[in-house]
């Protein structure tokens, strides 16, 4: 999918200021030390202004124009300091290669071919500095069978043990689990991973 049908695919959805950031996210970032973010197929930017208001220098990546443009209009509601703590970057994350400058690398819902998710993920341990965290939240396989929104392409979709056996060596899993989401009426399924990177 290139960046015009992620444009595509943005345009019909209309930002929502004061959406929740992850839960994984707040579990494992809120009594961390403030530093600096990147997050990976950021869309709307619910956890980058998250992130932002609690401190953090983030850089928001995303392949749409039109999702960063919905972005900026909802951080647009928060104050000028929170604003300028977030960077609003347009790329293509299966090409990007960050610098080691992160203390944590979030990628959230962003569902590829096993290919370019090894390497986006590849990537993004890449640019964890020591101590740094990864966290990555998607759709788990078995989610299609639940009833609840969400891609059904198998193919895009992974289980806790498929993001274990993509991480280079270099880290450390803290936690890799099938969870459960409530979404509506259903129960969706979510793969979570949560890796560090110890050495100097």
């Amino acid at each position: 999918m290139d960046a015009a049908a992620w444009d595509a695919k943005y345009d019909g959805r209309t930002p929502s200021p004061g959406s929740p950031p992850d839960d994984v996210l707040v579990e494992f970032v809120t009594s961390r030390p403030r530093g600096r973010a990147l997050d990976l197929a950021c869309g709307h930017g619910r956890n980058a202004l998250w992130l932002a208001m609690r401190g953090w220098q983030v850089d928001a990546v995303d392949f749409s124009a039109v999702a960063l443009s919905g972005a900026a209009s909802v951080a647009a509601t928060a104050t000028r300091s929170i604003r300028e703590r977030i960077r609003w970057v347009q790329a293509d994350v299966t090409t990007l290669v960050p610098p080691r400058e992160y203390d944590l690398v979030l990628a959230s819902y962003l569902h590829l071919p096993p290919d370019s998710r090894r390497a986006v993920l590849g990537a993004a341990i890449g640019a964890l500095k020591h101590e740094g965290i990864l966290i990555v939240v998607g759709h788990h396989v078995d989610n299609p069978s639940t009833g609840a929104p969400g891609p059904t392409d198998v193919e895009i979709l992974y289980t806790p043990g498929d993001l274990v056996v993509d991480l280079p060596d270099g880290a450390t899993v803290i936690r890799a689990a099938r969870t459960p989401r409530r979404v509506g009426n259903a129960t969706a399924l979510d793969t979570v991973l949560v890796a560090s990177v110890t050495d100097e």
